[in-house]
């Protein structure tokens, strides 16, 4: 029985020094979460999905938590290692926002120590998460700053109220919150309503629906190998605001079409899902890795589509000259909309990167706009909360292009219109993070008049 125990304890402590790792990769060394989360991943055999969770909640508090730790250190400015200081972060994060029972959480961060090569850390990180149960004064004091209270940096704060008013605290409120699991479900293969119903028949249950339930929220997560029929490419994981794109491109038989920055391939299966005669589409993407998940994306739903290992913007590296009939750009972005799946951008992403991508948005839509026919749609999607990202380019876009014609958020289609409403002046929908249970996300329907 001890040396069950002992083990035991050794792989709870285990995961506590991998969470340490991965933590001090993002905020320290400015890695990626998933590309951090998954190298630990790689190599622990034991409590993965205790790994996941306590890397995403220490990354989404992160900002809180570290005020907090400065704070509870006997020396606010008292060095720390990367590993140590990103320990304390794990240790407090189990005690503020999961249900681990303290002494767990205590003891087994203490151990950690040891298994991180810092034994001497063991009785600092002991003293701060005792302290820290002690005293909820100094917690407090930390909430008093809204952006120390909601994690978020302070730039992208300001930036939300400038952009959103009122309605920017809700948006900080939702980005803190775990992502709901949607999923679309392949109408060229089956029925939403038989497909929900073997759902339910497995005991699986709906939070929500929309689009006529060809989007369903499960309200729990699941693997994607107990999805009835994702082998088959009947389902697929995707937000419900990620599925209005394919919607609004509205492609029909015949046409041609082309998907800009197409990977990792969810909008791309799903215009081949509503229009499985297309003409041809052919997708774009600069990174030959993204590109292959493209490939296996389509190759589980049985769709096939021209993949183009290419820049966007280099158009006479892939342009065969001949127009497409529809257009979507899913543009590069700060992807400020979609925090609470990816956390780590509160952290990696700067003030000053939002003006460069902007731009980059822009270039797409001047070089690919002449690629589109007369009479022809663009779909600009975005999934940023920043109006810098999303209106203000669409307005720049629009003042060049006379042969523009942008549809209105009200009269877009009304699967589309109930999914948010647009948000200020300027043209497109802006959907708030966690309207409707989705991500933040921005579209612009476009166009192009017909010469006379």
């Amino acid at each position: 029985m001890a040396s069950q125990q002992s083990a035991s304890a050794s792989s709870s402590a285990r995961v506590r020094a991998r969470a340490a790792r991965v933590v001090a990769e993002v905020a320290f060394r400015g890695r990626s979460l998933d590309a951090a989360l998954a190298a630990e991943l790689a190599g622990a055999r034991q409590e993965r999905g205790l790994l996941r969770s306590l890397c995403f909640d220490s990354i989404r508090w992160y900002i809180r938590l570290d005020a907090l730790l400065g704070k509870l250190l006997s020396r606010p400015d008292q060095p720390l290692s990367p590993e140590v200081r990103s320990l304390a972060i794990v240790g407090l994060c189990q005690l503020l926002h999961t249900d681990i029972p303290p002494h767990a959480a205590v003891d087994e961060t203490v151990n950690a120590a040891r298994l991180l090569g810092r034994p001497r850390a063991a009785g600092l990180i002991n003293a701060v998460l005792r302290r820290a149960q002690r005293e909820s004064a100094l917690l407090a004091s930390v909430d008093r700053d809204l952006a120390l209270r909601t994690a978020h940096p302070r730039w992208l704060v300001d930036a939300l109220q400038a952009d959103w008013g009122e309605q920017y605290e809700s948006i900080l409120a939702a980005n803190n919150q775990r992502p709901p699991f949607w999923i679309r479900v392949n109408r060229s293969r089956v029925d939403p309503r038989e497909y929900r119903a073997r759902l339910e028949a497995q005991g699986v249950r709906i939070a929500a629906a929309l689009f006529g339930g060809a989007a369903l929220q499960l309200q729990q997560a699941m693997d994607v190998d107990e999805l009835p029929g994702f082998a088959a490419g009947e389902a697929s994981v995707q937000d419900a605001a990620a599925q209005i794109a394919a919607r609004l491109v509205d492609p029909q038989p015949g046409e041609r079409v082309l998907d800009a920055c197409a990977a990792p391939g969810g909008k791309t299966g799903h215009l081949l899902e509503l229009a499985p005669e297309l003409g041809e589409l052919m997708a774009v993407d600069v990174s030959g890795e993204r590109l292959r998940r493209v490939e296996d994306n389509l190759r589980r739903l049985g769709v096939r589509a021209t993949l183009i290992e290419a820049d966007a913007t280099d158009v006479r590296a892939w342009f065969s000259g001949r127009p497409y009939d529809r257009i979507l750009i899913d543009a590069p972005c700060s992807g400020t909309g979609v925090i609470r799946r990816r956390p780590d951008i509160k952290l990696l992403r700067r003030p000053e990167d939002v003006p460069a991508l902007a731009a980059r948005q822009l270039e797409l839509l001047q070089t690919l706009w002449p690629l589109l026919a007369p009479g022809g749609r663009l779909v600009y999607a975005s999934c940023s909360s920043l109006r810098a990202e999303t209106v203000d380019v669409m307005e720049r876009f629009l003042a060049t292009q006379p042969e523009a014609r942008e549809t209105p958020a009200r009269d877009l289609a009304p699967a589309v219109a109930l999914a948010g409403q647009a948000a200020g002046a300027g043209p497109g929908l802006r959907i708030a993070a966690g309207t409707d249970g989705m991500d933040g996300f921005y579209y612009a329907c476009v166009d192009k008049t017909k010469g006379r």
